[in-house]
């Protein structure tokens, strides 16, 4: 799931269709407001603010970020989304914003978690626990998580959908584009629309926890002889559309792995970056949610845990085949093979002008290093990252470069990038070009 929940921060999610909409009118009414008054300030210091400026202050920022967050569900599982996986192209105030939504983990209250487990089980649900903890150990965007113990002494670990997530989807989706549109920091001829789609899609997989079963049994089959991984098993009897019941599996998030031993860190990211070639090349079937919480280490068993399948996603060989391609040609730094492979993953297309192909291919070229380099790859003595966030900005101030990838490659680079980005913050070292070498 997501951060532990703070114990002060019990909100109940407002879950009618009427009471969002007015939520996202409350949250407009008062940025206009906001603004109306900051431009008068400044006209009275002899100041002429652009929009942007006036949109984009501290004050409009934490307006924002907090109903976002109260609202939970796709109002703020967009804006983590759209950070996540357009963060480092994205105006630095635009993205500051929705970045903040990546810590927020407001919980419900008791009575309306009473309300929504009364719907799915019946009222009379306690009775098949020994305990059932009310305080959440997890909480997110669409659900939240509860430790329990069933009656035959199942320990298990229940994923709790917030009430109304799923009907206000669609309309939450095109309001957070609406208030993104309002920034004016994208360009106007950019079509988001694609995008938005896949955003309703994802999301109405993801809260459909029955879907999610299914791919946590399919996930336990496929690394059923991966005996360093471990996958909770499906508590089928207590499961519905809105709750997902497993076995709990005790563990620490991988990324609080920081002051853990050299060793600890590259044996998780070892078999981590393994896991995504495997799910890439054999499975052609990946969890793409980067989200590091998903990720936890078990000491006394020395399995790595992995969590939440709700953003599983199948991918056709012809996709797998070509990012396959794509990982030759830069092993092998054949330029204009790459070029090809990224025409065919879709990276470069008609639009990119040469300019961008140029930037684009240098940044393929820079994240092929850890796979050439023989032996072991030390990430946290590397700039590598810092390099490529560099070159990221580079092409997003280029306001002629605003070109939407195929969903299948937003998603793949949304977990490969993630990857990445944790191998960095473990300082793990692992043997990336032995652990590709098979696959070429």
């Amino acid at each position: 799931m997501t951060n532990r929940p703070d114990p002060s921060r019990s909100l109940a999610v407002p879950s009618g269709r009427f009471v969002r909409l007015a939520r996202f009118g409350s949250m407009a009414g008062g940025v206009a407001g906001n603004m109306a008054v900051t431009g008068a300030k400044e006209a009275i210091s002899g100041r002429r603010p652009t929009l942007q400026q006036l949109l984009m202050t501290p004050a409009n920022a934490t307006r924002i970020t907090r109903e976002l967050a109260r609202m939970r569900g796709a109002a703020m599982k967009v804006g983590q989304l759209v950070s996540m996986e357009t963060g480092d192209f994205l105006p630095p105030e635009l993205a500051d914003i929705l970045s903040r939504l990546r810590a927020q983990a407001d919980f419900m209250p008791p009575k309306q978690l009473r309300t929504v487990l009364s719907s799915a089980w019946g009222r009379d649900f306690t009775g098949r626990f020994d305990r059932f903890d009310v305080r959440p150990i997890a909480a997110a965007s669409i659900g939240q998580v509860h430790r329990a113990r069933t009656k035959d002494g199942a320990d298990l670990a229940i994923k709790v959908q917030y009430p109304g997530v799923r009907r206000s989807i669609d309309a939450d989706v095109d309001n957070v584009a609406s208030l993104i549109r309002l920034t004016g920091l994208l360009p106007s001829d950019l079509d988001i629309a694609p995008l938005l789609a896949e955003a309703k899609r994802q999301l109405h997989e993801e809260a459909d926890y029955e879907r999610e079963g299914r791919f946590l049994g399919r996930f336990s089959a496929v690394l059923s002889n991966a005996p360093e991984f471990a996958v909770p098993s499906l508590h089928a009897e207590l499961s519905t559309k809105d709750v997902l019941a497993m076995s709990f599996i005790p563990g620490v998030a991988v990324e609080d792995l920081i002051t853990a031993p050299q060793e600890t860190r590259d044996t998780v990211m070892t078999r981590l970056v393994a896991l995504v070639l495997r799910e890439l090349f054999e499975f052609r079937m990946m969890q793409t949610d980067p989200n590091f919480a998903n990720y936890r280490w078990c000491a006394d068993t020395g399995r790595v845990v992995l969590l939440d399948f709700g953003a599983t996603r199948e991918f056709p060989a012809a996709v797998t085949d070509a990012y396959l391609r794509l990982l030759k040609a830069g092993v092998a730094q054949d330029k204009l093979a790459m070029a090809d492979a990224g025409r065919d993953v879709g990276f470069i297309d008609a639009r990119t002008t040469a300019a961008h192909e140029d930037i684009l291919l240098n940044m393929f070229d820079m994240v092929m290093v850890p796979l050439r380099k023989p032996g072991i790859y030390d990430f946290g003595a590397s700039d590598l990252a810092a390099r490529l966030r560099a070159e990221g900005m580079v092409l997003g101030e280029g306001r002629d470069f605003w070109t939407i990838p195929p969903m299948d490659t937003l998603y793949l680079q949304r977990k490969i990038a993630g990857m990445f980005l944790l191998a960095t913050r473990l300082q793990a070292r692992v043997p990336v070009s032995d652990l590709v070498r098979p696959y070429l």
